[in-house]
C-alpha cells in the first residue's frame, strides 16, 4: 500500500511527459490550418527611432496625456512594479476623463498582474483583456504560442511599435540589465491604420468584439516621407520574410538580436550569403537575460565565424534590439527576435523601412551598437569549458522553445 501513491503519481507524470510532444505536434498542425498570411501595402509615414527607454516613454506618456478619443495599447509584458503602476495610473486617469482606453496584454508575459490590479483597472473604466490564454485541447502548445507584439495607438493618428515593454528594466532601473538597449518606432501618417487594424484583430480574437470596420478608429491620415511596410506574423511566414531579405543582400547584412537561434533555412541562407562575399555582422548581448539562450547560439557562431561572419557582443548594458539591415537599403525593425520562438510560435509585428534618410539615422544607432561591442572569436569559443559544454548540450535539446 505504501508504494501505491508514489507509483501512481509517477505513472501520471510519465504519462503527461509522454503526451507533451503529441500535444505540441497536434497543436501546431491545428495552428497552421487556421492561419493566413496578412499583407499590408507599402505606406508613407513619418517615423522616429527611439533606442532609449526613458526618451521613448516620456514621449508615449505625453501622447497618452493628450489623447482626445481613444487609447489602444498592447504589450507582451506589463510588470507589477513602480514604473508599471505609473503607466497604469495614467491610463486610469484618461479613462476617467472620458477617453476610451483598451489595454491588452499577453497572459503569460504579464502573469504578474494581480487580480486586484485588473479589477481596479476595470473599475476605472479601462477595457482590459488578456490575449492568448492557454486552452485545451492543446494546452502545452497554446502555452508556448504567445502574443509578443508591442503596439500603441493614440486617437488612430499616432502609433508605436518595437521591443520595449512596461517595466523598470526598460527605463534603466534593473540592477544588472542597465542600460537597456532596444529599438522602437513612433509612426505618424497613413501607416497607423495598419497598427490599428492589427490591434483590433487581436482584440477580436481575445474578446469576440469585432471593431475592425469601425470608422471612428480609422481617421483620415496624411502621407509622410518615409516609405515602409508592416509585416504581421503569427508563428508562420516570418521565416520567409527574413529569408527573402537575406537572399536579396548584395554587399552587407547586419542583424541585431538578443537571441540568435535561427532556423536551418535562415542559417543556410546566411552561409550562402557569406559564400557570395556578402559581409555578415551579428550583434548580440554580452550578458543574457534568460538561461541557455546565449549558449544556444554558439553552435551557429562557430560555423558562421569559420565562414567569415563577424559576431559582436554588446557590452554597454543589455542588448534587446530586433533589427535587420540589408545593403543600407532595407531595414527591419519590430518585435521579432532572430530565434525559433519568433519564427514559429509568437505573434509578431515588424516594420520594413525603405526610406534612405530614415535608414541613415538608423545606421548611426547601429554604429553606436558596434562601437560599444567587442568581437566574439572562434578562439574564444574553443577554450575548454565543461560548464559551457553542458549548457550548450541542454540548449540543443530545447531549441524549438528558445
Amino acid at each position: 500500500m505504501d508504494l501505491i501513491i508514489p507509483v501512481t503519481i509517477g505513472i501520471i507524470i510519465l504519462s503527461i511527459l509522454a503526451w507533451l510532444p503529441f500535444d505540441f505536434y497536434l497543436g501546431r498542425k491545428s495552428h497552421l490550418n487556421h492561419v493566413f498570411n496578412k499583407d499590408f501595402p507599402k505606406r508613407s509615414s513619418e517615423i522616429q527611432i527611439y533606442t532609449n527607454g526613458q526618451s521613448l516613454f516620456r514621449e508615449l506618456f505625453k501622447e497618452i496625456k493628450e489623447a482626445k478619443t481613444h487609447i489602444h495599447i498592447l504589450f507582451y509584458i506589463v510588470r507589477n512594479d513602480s514604473f508599471s503602476r505609473e503607466f497604469l495610473q495614467l491610463l486610469k486617469t484618461k479613462a476617467q476623463s472620458g477617453v476610451e482606453v483598451r489595454l491588452m496584454v499577453d497572459r503569460i508575459g504579464s502573469r504578474r498582474l494581480t487580480r486586484k490590479t485588473i479589477k481596479d483597472l476595470k473599475h476605472y473604466g479601462i477595457r482590459f483583456m488578456f490575449t492568448h490564454l492557454p486552452k485545451w485541447p492543446y494546452f502545452f502548445y497554446s502555452l508556448q504560442e504567445r502574443n509578443h507584439r508591442k503596439i500603441s495607438i493614440i486617437d488612430g493618428k499616432v502609433g508605436y511599435l518595437g521591443g520595449y515593454n512596461i517595466g523598470k528594466e526598460y527605463i534603466g532601473e534593473h540592477p544588472t540589465l542597465t542600460p537597456w538597449r532596444d529599438y522602437h518606432v513612433k509612426i505618424t501618417g497613413e501607416g497607423v491604420q495598419d497598427l490599428q487594424y492589427v490591434f483590433l484583430e487581436d482584440w477580436f480574437h481575445a474578446s469576440g468584439e469585432d471593431q475592425r470596420k469601425s470608422k471612428e478608429y480609422f481617421p483620415s491620415l496624411k502621407k509622410g516621407t518615409c516609405i515602409h511596410q508592416f509585416i504581421p506574423t503569427e508563428g508562420v511566414f516570418l521565416e520567409e520574410t527574413f529569408s527573402d531579405l537575406i537572399s536579396a543582400a548584395k554587399s552587407r547584412i547586419i542583424i541585431g538580436t538578443p537571441y540568435f537561434i535561427p532556423s536551418q533555412k535562415l542559417f543556410s541562407d546566411l552561409r550562402v550569403a557569406l559564400s557570395k562575399s556578402v559581409e555578415v555582422t551579428i550583434i548580440v548581448p554580452k550578458n543574457s537575460d534568460h538561461p541557455l539562450v546565449k549558449e544556444a547560439a554558439f553552435r551557429y557562431f562557430r560555423i558562421l565565424l569559420k565562414d567569415g561572419a563577424r559576431v559582436l557582443q554588446f557590452r554597454k548594458g543589455f542588448y534587446h534590439s530586433k533589427i535587420v539591415l540589408i545593403d543600407d537599403k532595407i531595414c527591419d525593425i519590430g518585435t521579432a527576435n532572430f530565434d525559433r520562438r519568433s519564427l514559429f510560435l509568437n505573434h509578431e509585428m515588424n516594420c520594413l523601412i525603405f526610406d534612405r534618410l530614415c535608414i541613415e539615422n538608423i545606421k548611426k544607432e547601429l554604429k553606436y551598437d558596434m562601437d560599444h561591442s567587442t568581437p566574439l572569436t572562434l578562439e574564444m569559443l574553443s577554450i575548454p569549458s565543461p560548464v559551457r559544454k553542458i549548457k550548450e548540450s541542454i540548449a540543443t535539446t530545447i531549441l524549438p522553445f528558445l
